[in-house]
């Protein structure tokens, strides 16, 4: 299929939000409805406009990628080392089974009384939590990466005598880079879930708190307007990366080696 037809397809699919937006939009004019739980469309729109004339939601923003960023950096950078150690090491993989296995289904919410403990409030307790969220995934993908490596390469590392260094920065990560880099892709989607939820849970900053904020004080047009923010930064950054991946990898994926 052509660019082209990639846009018009694209295009075909804002046709039923927008009919939707409209005749909400028409309904709530048509019955003159003013409630404290829902907003119109326009006012929503509006509610947006000033927040980011005002530069609100500008800073909110700020405040809540830098806080998932930071965490997706901790946490995926641990987890990536853990993941290349237990993916090339058949007995650091049997030896942390257990633990990985124990800690990975505890709920990122559930460590939020333990971090402000330890951090109180602020950027150090959201991404603390954000980076036990990020670790789990990236470490159990860059191991599957591992798996998926052709296993001549492995041969040829044996017949050349590379030391450990040697065989993970010239064999195994350029072999593995790309299902690396779809678990970063996916990473970056979950530190913002896990960074907004825990904003609106317990931290005073970010876009979380400021839809927590705007349902307090019953600003239902300033909470749907932050909400389709949340929403529009999540697809800017799913968008931005699929790009680069394809930038970097298209060699890979026209050869079929990637998923």
């Amino acid at each position: 299929m052509s660019t082209a037809a990639h846009r018009r397809f694209d295009l075909r699919g804002l046709v039923l939000p927008l009919v939707l937006l409209a005749l909400a939009e028409a309904a709530m004019r048509i019955g003159n409805t003013e409630s404290d739980t829902l907003a119109r469309p326009s006012d929503v729109a509006r509610a947006l406009w000033e927040a980011l004339r005002d530069g609100t939601v500008l800073v909110a923003s700020a405040q809540t990628l830098g806080a998932a960023l930071g965490g997706l950096a901790l946490g995926g950078g641990l987890g990536l080392l853990a993941g290349l150690w237990f993916g090339l090491s058949t007995r650091a993989e049997r030896w942390s089974l257990l633990s990985v296995e124990l800690l990975r289904p505890v709920p990122s919410v559930a460590l939020i009384p333990i971090a402000m403990l330890v951090y109180g409030f602020g950027f150090r307790m959201e991404i603390a939590v954000v980076a036990f969220t990020c670790f789990w995934p990236m470490l159990l993908l860059t191991q599957a990466a591992l798996r998926e490596v052709e296993p001549r390469l492995f041969e040829v590392v044996r017949v050349l005598g590379l030391g450990t260094a040697e065989r993970v920065s010239k064999i195994v990560l350029p072999a593995a880079a790309p299902r690396v880099f779809v678990a970063f892709r996916l990473g970056v989607g979950i530190a913002l879930v896990v960074a907004v939820t825990v904003e609106i849970a317990a931290n005073p900053q970010g876009l979380g708190f400021g839809l927590m904020s705007a349902q307090q004080n019953l600003r239902p047009d300033l909470m749907f307007a932050l909400l389709l923010w949340v929403g529009a930064l999540g697809w800017a950054l799913s968008a931005g990366l699929l790009l680069i991946e394809r930038h970097l990898f298209r060699h890979t994926r026209a050869q079929g080696g990637n998923p």
